[in-house]
């Protein structure tokens, strides 16, 4: 019989030690983390990123994803993405293209759970629909959002407000706010977020060009023949799928989200691929040995090779085009306007129907700034339930035909 090392437990120090072996030098490493706002002791078995993820997975903000908007209300339709999905696909690519690259997995995994907590109700449309409202006393950012959550709106520790997470993870979450509204506490602001923020923020936007094709055509607001005729990466998607299976897309008529999925399954692979090997030869290109060169860097290391970032374009186009600018979207955004405004003058003149907590949050940061965190924080449902409360039945929205809604899985 062979002889085993005994078994021992993974401690914290041990994690740690396997970073300092197994990461990249210009990996962002748990033990060099500049800590915390509160200090707080080291957990026993897990490192300070780690850590972070699991407060993020464990708040509040965190679970009322599962009900917000990602593209389509939540009850459009059963398989179509929340808030939650989508951060979980974000999570599942980020940690893949870490962990290829030889990147610190937990903290990549943290920035993509947290990333979408600042978003309001309605998605994007919910977004602007605030910023209008907000726009006399400071406006409203979803990414500045995220940190008023994080540090301030959740609560788990009587010692102090927020999460109190690492330095890193606040400062990574705000990487697209700009010059003008970086945080004195984060001067001076880095020329580019940490390679694991770089990676977060690829994966973010490969996930959501996967699952919008995959929705926007289960909803019919744009069919196969179009993507065929418009977008170079659908298109090598099928010449892959059909090497891969022969015949498969000549069979496959009847059962269409199978093939939809096999295609935009192809489609995602064939970009994450290219993002780590683009983003291995920029890193070894630059010559960058830290976390601080990777900041300081004149350019962005993450990224899509020359090759593969016109098709990436062509496809983004397209969506902008057929997706996102289609009309049903834009008749979403003027009814989450009506709902969101109603809510906010509402409120405005009768704060005590917020929460508790919210009614004397006005003290601390004025009624307006109270009113744009309480609405920020509801799901969907839970906006239109108040707005049926304190203004009145919410206006009609028409929906667009989805085969989701005729029964077809």
């Amino acid at each position: 019989m062979s002889s085993h090392e005994p078994f021992a437990l993974s401690d914290r120090a041990t994690r740690e030690s396997r970073e300092a072996r197994q990461l990249a030098p210009h990996a962002m490493k748990a033990v060099d983390s500049r800590g915390r706002a509160h200090p707080e002791s080291p957990d026993p078995h897990r490192t300070i990123f780690e850590r972070d993820r699991d407060r993020i997975t464990h708040a509040t903000a965190f679970r009322r994803l599962q009900y917000k908007t990602q593209v389509f209300l939540n009850d459009e339709g059963d398989h179509h993405r929340t808030r939650l999905s989508h951060s979980l696909e974000v999570c599942q690519v980020a940690r893949s293209v870490a962990g290829v690259l030889q990147l610190n997995e937990p903290l990549a995994e943290a920035l993509s759970l947290a990333h979408d907590i600042g978003h309001p109700p309605f998605g994007h449309r919910g977004e602007w629909a605030l910023n209008e409202l907000m726009k006399p006393y400071g406006g409203f950012r979803h990414n500045a959002q995220v940190l008023r959550v994080v540090d301030l709106l959740e609560r788990r520790n009587p010692d102090f407000p927020g999460l109190n997470l690492t330095r890193e993870l606040r400062e990574s979450l705000l990487k697209h706010e700009t010059s003008e509204d970086w945080p004195e506490e984060f001067q001076p602001k880095p020329k580019h977020p940490l390679l694991e923020g770089q990676v977060t923020d690829l994966a973010d936007s490969t996930a959501y060009n996967k699952h919008d094709i995959e929705d926007g055509l289960s909803a019919g607001m744009f069919t196969e023949a179009d993507l065929e005729a418009n977008v170079t990466l659908w298109n090598i998607a099928r010449e892959r799928v059909a090497e891969r299976h022969p015949g498969f897309l000549q069979r496959q008529t009847s059962d269409v989200p199978l093939r939809v999925s096999r295609l935009a399954n192809e489609l995602i692979g064939v970009c994450i691929v290219d993002l780590c090997q683009a983003t291995y030869r920029n890193v070894l290109d630059s010559g960058v040995t830290s976390p601080a060169d990777v900041q300081s860097h004149d350019t962005m290391l993450c990224g899509h090779s020359p090759e593969m970032k016109p098709h990436v374009a062509e496809l983004q186009k397209f969506l902008y085009r057929a997706f996102y600018r289609h009309p049903y979207l834009q008749s979403f955004r003027v009814w989450a306007r009506e709902v969101i405004g109603g809510l906010f003058e509402a409120y405005r003149a009768r704060p005590s129907e917020m929460s508790p907590w919210y009614f004397r949050w006005v003290d601390q940061v004025g009624l307006e700034r109270a009113v744009c965190d309480f609405l920020a924080g509801m799901t969907d449902r839970f906006a239109v339930q108040e707005h049926r409360r304190l203004v009145g039945d919410v206006p009609a929205l028409e929906r667009p035909h989805s085969a989701m809604s005729r029964g077809l899985r």
